[in-house]
């Protein structure tokens, strides 16, 4: 299947994502475009994937629903929307837009890949990866994704990792992966007496394997 054609069906998947999740949490168009900035008609439009979302709106989007990303691209539950004060829009989008961009130069440029191949994958002229690359034009969740996987990137790579909005969704996904536990293992690590046996992992997690070679020689002698 062409390129193209697989942005579009992504784009259709993902709208259909975003207007379970909306429905789910009894929003209007009209509220979710607001907190976007955009019309209500560009909003549908989204939702019926004739117009590409872009990554920073779904991160807003997302938090605004109480949503997590993995949940409006891949589907899952919803959360409630939110009644906390979001970011304005015409500030941080512009901004995560910008830093997308520098990830997507920076992948790039570490891969060898030059805009022109990246134009011919996306079926787009080349000034059109540049200004996805400096954050002038928003560079659609869809293009990102295929972007991504010709760089041997994730779309994870371009997450947001220091707003409030960024820090929302990875602490979601914390929880989740918490939660897929067993019962006994998050009975222990919320027990307030086991802290000293987790601060004790973490220390050995991060010594070398000859030291540990050492302790555990240590504990043999001792035991025998």
């Amino acid at each position: 299947m062409p390129n193209q054609q697989v942005i579009e069906l992504r784009n259709r998947i993902l709208g259909v994502l975003i207007r379970n999740a909306r429905d789910r949490t009894h929003v209007s168009r009209k509220a979710c475009a607001d907190v976007l900035g955009v019309s209500a008609n560009r909003f549908r439009a989204y939702e019926e994937g004739s117009q590409s979302i872009s990554l920073p709106e779904m991160e807003l989007l997302g938090r605004y629903l109480g949503v997590p990303l993995h949940v409006l691209r891949d589907d899952s539950a919803a959360g409630d929307a939110t009644e906390e004060a979001l970011p304005d829009p015409d500030i941080f989008l512009p901004l995560r837009h910008r830093i997308v961009g520098a990830r997507l130069r920076q992948a790039r440029l570490e891969s060898g890949r030059t805009q022109k191949e990246l134009a011919e994958l996306l079926e787009h002229s080349s000034s059109i990866i540049s200004s996805y690359e400096y954050g002038e034009k928003p560079i659609p969740v869809a293009e990102l994704e295929l972007v991504g996987r010709t760089l041997g990137v994730s779309l994870d790579f371009f997450f947001d990792a220091d707003s409030e909005i960024g820090e929302w969704h990875h602490l979601k996904e914390e929880f989740e992966s918490f939660a897929q536990l067993s019962p006994e293992l998050r009975e222990f690590i919320l027990r307030p007496i086991n802290r000293s046996y987790l601060e004790l992992a973490m220390k050995l997690a991060t010594m070398p394997a000859g030291a540990l070679r050492e302790i555990a020689e240590g504990l043999l002698e001792i035991t025998y």
